[in-house]
């Protein structure tokens, strides 16, 4: 596939802490588990304290053990059975999510110049429950749960990437890939002459700069409003 650079016709988008913030989505995923441990198993707690204790653990970078260390925080029994029901509970809910304004305005902004494309990583139920929550598919030629391609496709694949450009008869040179996370996602779409656009959106997760050069982003932006400006000047 060739990467000559051209006139930027398809623009790429990762989806969490990307087109939203990914901090909602927590919100709403420890607010559903709580409200299963009070409704389904009887716990002894207000849905209000515990979501308190996952947002403790959940800060201080406990992200792998969250709900094990806040139960454990507020003396509750637990057992793997039980932490693994709260994984699929937090998975599988329908998130209360909004597409922010600048988002949306971007969105319906490109949609009309350029093909608009999603690429994203995660556990596809809770991935397309996100994309269903934030209302967004109309804007999109394409979207790709790497997921559907195999774990091992995940970012930094660049398999996933390959099959969008693929999809949408585009050349590596004329698109680019909007995303977060320094630590993987642009590192694919660097190799294969991709534009890469980092949006540091103030709240965002992954905050970690790039592991080695090739991981950095070309472009960083503060806000998705900024990104049909950007477009204008790379073409």
């Amino acid at each position: 596939m060739s990467s000559i650079k051209g006139s930027i016709t398809t623009v790429v988008f990762d989806l969490d802490d990307t087109l939203y913030d990914e901090v909602d989505y927590c919100r709403s995923g420890f607010e559903a588990v709580a409200d299963f441990l009070v409704e389904v198993h009887r716990v002894p707690a207000a849905p209000a304290d515990l979501c308190t204790a996952f947002w403790r653990q959940f800060h201080s970078g406990n992200r792998t053990e969250t709900f094990n260390a806040a139960l454990k925080e507020l003396g509750l029994a637990f057992d793997e059975q039980l932490i693994a029901g709260l994984v699929r509970a937090y998975r599988g809910h329908v998130p209360t999510i909004r597409l922010p304004k600048e988002s949306r305005d971007c969105l319906a902004n490109l949609r009309r110049s350029h093909d608009l494309a999603i690429l994203t990583d995660g556990y596809l139920p809770a991935q397309r429950l996100k994309i269903r929550a934030l209302g967004i598919t109309g804007y999109f030629k394409c979207i790709l749960y790497t997921e559907q391609l195999g774990r091992e496709h995940w970012k930094p694949s660049p398999v996933g990437f390959v099959k969008v450009l693929e999809a949408l008869h585009a050349q590596p040179g004329q698109a680019v890939y909007v995303a977060d996370n320094a630590a993987k996602d642009f590192i694919a779409p660097n190799s294969l002459g991709m534009r890469s656009v980092q949006v540091a959106r103030p709240l965002r997760l992954h905050k970690d700069p790039p592991p080695v050069p090739s991981a950095a982003p070309q472009h960083s932006l503060d806000s998705l409003s900024q990104l049909p400006a950007l477009l204008q000047g790379l073409d």
